[in-house]
């Protein structure tokens, strides 16, 4: 929101010498964001004056149209002769009233004016438009024209108003009432101690039968409708300068003088407005729900299909505008400009002011992605008290600058409605800041927000109906803490008792982030929103768990409006993007948060913030949200290994998404077994299902591999990409959190190895686990180094399996017969378990 400071003085009797960065200090303090102070003509020095064209004479054998002129600016020159001046515009003509800056003067950007000789001719000074002055986009971008009564040799500058002081501030989403003048005047007094001037304070007349015919359909999401009707409006009438300069100061372009208005009234005092020509409306203004498939083409020139929860306003023929979003432009307000083209001009308009419920109006501006001043406001919140007011500021308005006539009928229609009132203990405030107020200045704080006090030791408070961000007494105590200054609240470092550091999970998280990272992979975070489609391109089954999602109610992106059931959605989108941009040999991993839905669904209640929430409080927030169990993921493509003087490089491959898995499972301190699967995106041929054993049961938590060729045409992805994605949770559930200080032993290692001959389809991890079980306590360390497959030598189906063992006592040196014994024992029981048998 721009507030200009000499828009906000009318409503505030700042003292003289308070500047723009003076406001900015003392509304920063009060809680709102002033972002910056945007100082208008700072760099600009006149002469600036207006002139009069009295001559224009069109130079010849030029690539563009050039125009001599002769300006009369009385004595502003210094000699009252006519001024000489090139330009080349087209949008004035003789007899016009035109802005001229003199040379001496210096225009903003520091764009100094001299005679100087162009085009064969000197010109004295320019004739400027609303560019070069730095006024904003006045819709023409040509040379300013004004009204034929300005007076020829008047200061331009004072005239335009440019020079100013303009606030900009961001507005969060629950201070509605700061998107107008009104609502920023109102802290602008309260910081400064300082009585309002308010706007909204006008007599306006009660409802009459006479008003213009209004039905309302939906009374909840329309519960105020006021109607006025204003005649007679002059065809010639034109918004006046300042109305003009207000507008471009807040940012809006003038358009007409109707919709300037309604414009005006909008950033005046908060309340969106719209003007209908009465010649183009139809019978009964009506309001209602939109029925599916029915059309509107809006003042942008867009036709929209209509969903059923849009709120719109009718008349006999249908939908003639998008309630609090933007009008139809079949009841467009016609100009001056179209009646010169052969249309005619609005003479006659009916003035809406309503209110809509904020909901509505924030769904249907996203639904259509039509964000607009009206919704802007609508959706963050509207004083409903204000609507009869804004009608009445903007009659009065037209009939002043536009010589119309105010009809005497008044519509106004309203839901039965009680004021809001909370009941909030005196030292509230107190108990939340650690502060003691006193209930004084609880009660004077909340005073000069708008709220009605009255009790004691409890209060009983009536909230303001332009505040209706003020809910629950919690929201009261922070009205009074900010008004108090949030500087003055007390610092106190907090005591953390011993043995309250990171936990398990944290320090799991940490320790798996720094192995992969040490293992050439880099972390890519991602935002844990997906769309649906994407389980498709995923090929997951149609009942896979995966594809059960918990859906946001205001998404972001419409496109995305799901929480991640798994990391690799947003992984394979960065190696995407990443190739694409010419890094191909990549190494991505992601540590985040999945989201499975719970079979119950609970809402969750609010948190205290007046003492530490309970144990109960918390585990019931914990039961109202998803499951959220941590995944670790990697993808990768291109060269693992790169080429060079050192030797022959190697592509990624699936070993590596397996190792990946490997490397995060002793970091768990966990048993990760790893056994050939088959799931959605994986090559059905080199996929490996990961598990662990809890309690005797061996439960899957991830899978790693090379990913399926459709999946990577689906998805745009290099040839031959990897990827594994493991449940971090259920890894550290059966690992050992506390490390184990390595046993070194100083007696020799003794090594044996074997070569064992197994069936093709026998997982060597089985292999390896029965050697190793066999074996028994003597058994250091086994690695397998060799698999040979020769059908010639071992026969059809069969493979060789080369494992070294490594035996080592605490206690003393083995003989090799005890290292032997141990050998025979492995291969006994491997070949027992899976039929191996020791290699000839």
């Amino acid at each position: 929101m721009r507030v200009p400071l000499s828009w906000l003085r009318e409503y505030v009797d700042l003292p003289a010498t308070e500047t723009g960065r003076d406001v900015q200090a003392k509304l920063i303090s009060a809680g709102l964001e002033v972002e910056t102070v945007e100082h208008l003509g700072a760099d600009l020095k006149g002469p600036l004056v207006v002139g009069q064209v009295l001559t224009i004479e069109e130079l010849e054998g030029f690539k563009k149209p050039i125009r001599f002129c002769t300006v009369n600016v009385g004595q502003a020159n210094g000699t009252g002769e006519p001024q000489e001046i090139v330009c080349g515009a087209r949008n004035f003509a003789v007899g016009d009233k035109v802005v001229v800056v003199l040379p001496g003067a210096t225009l903003p950007g520091g764009f100094s004016i001299s005679a100087r000789k162009t085009y064969g001719k000197t010109s004295h000074g320019m004739i400027c438009s609303s560019d070069e002055l730095g006024m904003g986009d006045d819709g023409t971008h040509g040379i300013i024209v004004l009204p034929p009564e300005t007076e020829v040799g008047k200061d331009a500058i004072e005239l335009l108003e440019l020079v100013d002081e303009v606030l900009d501030i961001a507005v969060t989403a629950n201070r509605g009432d700061c998107l107008s003048i009104r609502g920023v005047a109102r802290e602008t007094a309260i910081a400064y101690g300082l009585p309002l001037r308010d706007p909204a304070l006008l007599d306006v007349p009660g409802p009459n039968a006479y008003g213009y015919p209004v039905k309302i359909a939906d009374p909840t999401g329309c519960d105020r409708f006021t109607a006025r009707t204003v005649t007679g409006l002059s065809a010639e009438a034109r918004s006046p300068i300042w109305l003009q300069r207000r507008l471009q100061k807040v940012g809006m372009r003038p358009i007409s003088l109707a919709v300037d208005v309604t414009n005006y009234v909008m950033m005046e005092l908060g309340q969106p407005l719209h003007a209908y020509d009465r010649s183009l409306v139809q019978g009964t203004i009506g309001v209602r729900r939109a029925q599916e498939g029915e059309k509107i083409v809006t003042l942008d020139g867009t036709e929209r299909k209509l969903h059923a929860e849009d709120l719109v306003i009718t008349d006999d023929r249908g939908p003639i505008g998008l309630a609090g979003v933007m009008g139809g432009a079949n009841t467009e307000i016609a100009d001056h400009d179209a009646a010169e083209n052969g249309g005619n001009a609005t003479s006659d308009v009916v003035i809406e002011a309503a209110h809509f419920d904020q909901v509505s109006i924030a769904r249907t501006a996203r639904r259509h992605k039509l964000s607009s001043e009206a919704s802007r406001r609508f959706e963050r919140g509207v004083d409903p008290q204000a609507a009869a007011a804004a009608a009445q500021r903007t009659v009065d308005l037209l009939v002043l600058l536009a010589g119309g006539t105010a009809e005497a009928g008044v519509t106004e229609i309203s839901a039965p409605s009680a004021p809001h009132t909370i009941s909030v203990p005196a030292d509230h405030p107190d108990k939340v800041a650690g502060v003691e107020y006193g209930r004084e200045t609880v009660v004077r704080r909340l005073q000069e927000v708008g709220c009605d006090v009255y009790g004691q030791d409890e209060l009983i408070v009536t909230v303001p109906s332009w505040r209706p961000d003020l809910d629950d007494i919690n929201d009261l105590a922070e009205e009074v803490i900010r008004l108090e200054g949030y500087e003055n609240l007390p610092s106190t470092l907090p005591r953390p008792p011993a043995g309250r550091g990171l936990t398990s999970r944290q320090r799991l998280h940490r320790r798996v982030g720094r192995a992969l990272a040490g293992a050439g992979y880099v972390e890519a975070l991602n935002y844990p929103f997906v769309g649906e489609q994407v389980f498709d391109q995923l090929g997951l089954d149609a009942d896979d768990p995966a594809r059960r999602v918990v859906r946001l109610v205001n998404p972001l992106s419409d496109e995305e409006p799901a929480l991640r059931t798994s990391l690799l959605p947003g992984l394979l989108a960065a190696l995407r993007r990443n190739d694409g941009r010419g890094a191909h040999d990549l190494a991505l991993f992601e540590t985040g948060l999945v989201f499975h839905p719970r079979d119950e669904q609970r809402v969750a209640a609010d948190l205290p913030v007046d003492r530490r929430p309970s144990e109960d409080d918390l585990a019931a927030l914990s039961a109202a949200l998803p499951d959220q169990p941590r995944h670790v993921a990697v993808v990768l493509a291109g060269a693992r290994e790169q080429a060079g003087w050192w030797g022959k490089g190697r592509p990624a491959d699936w070993a590596d998404a397996v190792e990946s898995a490997r490397t995060i499972a002793r970091e768990a301190r966990a048993e990760l077994g790893v056994r050939k699967g088959q799931y959605g995106p994986w090559h059905p041929g080199r996929c490996a299902e990961l598990f662990v054993t809890v309690v005797g049961e061996e439960r899957v938590v991830g899978h790693a591999g090379e990913l399926h060729p459709r999946v990577l045409k689906t998805l745009g992805l290099p040839a031959r990409t990897c990827a594994m994605e493991l449940d971090l949770d259920a890894l550290e559930r059966v690992g050992d959190d506390i490390p184990q200080a390595p046993g070194i032993s100083t007696f020799p290692v003794a090594t044996q190895d074997v070569a064992l001959v197994v069936d093709a389809f026998v997982p060597a991890s089985e292999v390896e686990a029965a050697l190793r079980e066999g074996a028994g306590e003597l058994l250091e360390s086994i690695r397998l180094f060799d698999v040979y497959d020769n059908a010639e030598q071992l026969g059809e189906g069969r493979k060789s399996l080369a494992y070294a063992l490594r035996f080592r006592a605490k206690d003393r040196t083995l003989t090799v017969d005890e290292a032997s014994a141990a050998r025979d024992a492995a291969v006994a029981l491997a070949g027992e378990r899976v039929g191996a048998v020791l290699r000839s």
